[in-house]
Parts: structure tokens; C-alpha cells; sequence
């Protein structure tokens, strides 16, 4: 392998690793803010609060989402192992 497809395949790694983590950060984020919009308006202080109603977001978007990153998963190890046959 020359450097530039050691490069073009880094970058789609860390591409993959992008799509796969965004839904979940974007759900996650979306309840946090939610969650201490809840607590400014309603002046309830607890730090705790946070973490039960985000954990439970977690695992239900990456029970929505493991399908798609099964999917991202497959077509990129697919792509590697042409690669690898075309060597």
C-alpha cells in the first residue's frame, strides 16, 4: 500500500467513526440541554437529575441506531477487504 491509500483509509475510518457517534451525541445533547432548560426554568438545582433521563435516551437511540451502524460497519469492512483482495 503507497501512503496515499494508508491516508485515503484513515480518513474514511475517521469518517465512519463520525456517523456512527453523531446520532447518539446529537441525542444525548438534545436531552442534556432539554433536561437544564427543565431545571433553569423550574429552579430545581439537582445534579443528578441529568443522568437517568440521558442514559435512558442513550440506549434507546442505540437500540433505533445499531441497524445503521451495522450497515456503516459492513460497507466499510467490505471496502477494505477489496481493497485488500486488489493488493
Amino acid at each position: 500500500m503507497s501512503g496515499a491509500e494508508v491516508l485515503d483509509v484513515g480518513r474514511d475510518a475517521i469518517w465512519l467513526t463520525i456517523q456512527m457517534s453523531l446520532p447518539i451525541l446529537l441525542v444525548a445533547v438534545a436531552v442534556g440541554v432539554g433536561i437544564g432548560l427543565l431545571q433553569a426554568l423550574t429552579q430545581v438545582q439537582e445534579a443528578t437529575l441529568v443522568y437517568a433521563p440521558k442514559i435512558i435516551a442513550i440506549f434507546v437511540s442505540l437500540l433505533i441506531f445499531l441497524p445503521l451502524m451495522g450497515a456503516l460497519m459492513s460497507g466499510f469492512m467490505r471496502s477494505i477487504a477489496t481493497r485488500i483482495a486488489g493488493m
